[in-house]
């Protein structure tokens, strides 16, 4: 075993070797990061990526990926189960349970009783059979030629920050690099004065759980991947603005010189998050013009923002940042992520769910319609769902117009618009009980794999070495599931 000193000093990656090469280049380095025009043929290695172009051509260029942070019921949205009208408040058979997992919050209840959806499906017309939308999502329903809806999607993750760290991250534990971060480190920044992956929350009139940064943490890779939080009110990012009495050539001198001492440092050290550091300080300085135009929406015509629906001005709402996603999409942001937080729906779920899908609704369905009046969908992946699904037996008491529902990671349903994604197509299918997947189960290490592919990366690929070994996002696992893909 070596000792750790040598470990670290025989550590240094790809990345860190092309950032030694530009500190002994001297004044040519720094001034590519300082000068927009200089070396404009060649951007640095902080704008293009690792790989410096995608493995094959991409059918996605940029991802919007609508977190449902909770776990939406996907019988009472988009998995019909109208048989289940017969086994009201009957027991699920153990044929079907099985030996399965389930949460404490259950565990001790003396029945299991089936509690149907309360709430009327339509079908409608896509290439297919048809799409079966519940009358909660009629705005989402009319996307059914767009949308390529996964019924069967499944992860082994019970509970919340488990689940919500593996779906974002490829693994239940905190510390590895997010979706985003992979993203961002992999293909890089495609506007120089925004980064390439951006964050926003919403919250939802559900019951909530708490969003932690640590969802879009860059983990090991460089901390300049990591997501930029973008907060409602008048400051979307802290700090941005000059302090008083300081002008902004001021400002660019500062960091010069602080660009320059910490180049000496990164010489003595070694270490990748002194550059990092650096680049962070560069974004920073161009967000100062570009994030006040981002958020300017009186150039948006009354057409578009009466799409959105009444929300759309108020920031932190889920149509203010649906809007936003489309406004950093254009702008050419790598990876746009939402979370909107209140599915957790345990008890009370009717009157839960409808609050959700009212604030939900219309600005999603805007959202994909406006991407594909703008020309953007077809290289735009827009990603909907949670971290897992909802149970169909009742949480609690259940009555003809209450009832909750549990976590339930066997089945659930995500939907998918553009972005190289088969349109007008459903994929997977659940038992009558909505319990188990009984046909082209979709597992998250699959899901991720896929959409990598459509960014026109190979999962297997792009890995980054950590503490002597190669991760990637995928893990070990990951096969990607051509049958969806256009």
């Amino acid at each position: 075993m070596k000792h750790p000193v040598e470990e670290y000093l025989l550590n240094i990656s790809r990345r860190q070797f092309f950032g030694k090469m530009a500190q002994g280049l001297g004044a040519a380095a720094l001034g590519s990061l300082l000068n927009n025009n200089m070396f404009a043929a060649a951007p640095s290695p902080f704008e293009r990526g690792f790989l410096g172009a995608p493995h094959f051509s991409p059918k996605a260029k940029r991802v919007i990926y609508l977190f449902q942070h909770g776990g939406p019921s996907q019988m009472d949205l988009f998995d019909y189960k109208p048989q289940l009208a017969e086994q009201y408040d009957k027991e699920i058979p153990k044929s079907v349970r099985g030996d399965q997992r389930i949460t404490g919050m259950t565990s001790g209840q003396s029945r299991l009783p089936v509690a149907p959806s309360m709430f009327a499906f339509k079908k409608y017309d896509n290439n297919q059979d048809g799409l079966w939308v519940s009358d909660l999502y009629p705005h989402t329903a009319t996307l059914a030629k767009d949308l390529c809806v996964v019924k069967s999607v499944f992860t082994e993750q019970i509970n919340h920050e488990p689940g919500v760290s593996f779906l974002q991250s490829g693994h239940q534990l905190p510390g590895r690099p997010s979706f985003g971060s992979w993203m961002s480190y992999g293909l890089g920044s495609m506007n120089e004065n925004l980064p390439a992956f951006v964050v926003m929350i919403s919250q939802g009139r559900g019951n909530a759980q708490f969003v932690s940064s640590r969802l879009w943490s860059s983990g090991f890779l460089p901390s300049e991947h990591q997501g930029i939080n973008l907060r409602s009110g008048s400051d979307p990012v802290l700090f941005l603005n000059d302090p008083n009495g300081i002008e902004r050539s001021d400002r660019r001198r500062m960091l010069d010189q602080i660009a320059h001492q910490n180049h000496l440092t990164a010489d003595q050290t070694m270490d990748p998050e002194v550059l990092a550091r650096i680049a962070q300080y560069e974004m920073s300085y161009r967000m100062q013009t570009a994030v006040p135009e981002l958020t300017d929406f009186s150039q948006e015509s009354a057409e578009t923002l009466d799409m959105y629906g009444p929300q759309v001005k108020t920031p932190g709402s889920y149509a203010y940042n649906c809007l936003m996603a489309r406004r950093l999409a254009e702008r050419g942001v790598r990876f746009v992520q939402l979370y909107h937080r209140g599915w957790d729906q345990h008890s009370n779920l009717p009157k839960e769910i409808r609050m959700q899908c009212e604030d939900t609704d219309q600005p999603q369905a805007a959202l994909v319609k406006d991407l594909k009046r703008l020309g953007l969908l077809d290289d735009t992946l827009v990603i909907w769902g949670g971290e897992f699904g909802r149970t169909a037996y009742s949480q609690g008491v259940l009555t003809k117009d209450n009832y909750g529902r549990d976590h339930h990671p066997r089945c659930f349903t995500m939907w998918f618009a553009g972005g190289g994604m088969k349109p007008g197509i459903t994929y997977g299918k659940t038992d009558d009980y909505c319990y188990n997947i009984i046909d082209k189960p979709m597992h998250v290490h699959d899901l991720h794999a896929t959409l990598m592919h459509l960014m026109g990366i190979d999962h297997e690929r792009l890995t980054y070495r950590y503490q002597g070994r190669d991760f990637r996002l995928t893990d070990v696992h990951g096969h990607i599931v051509h049958d969806i893909l256009a």
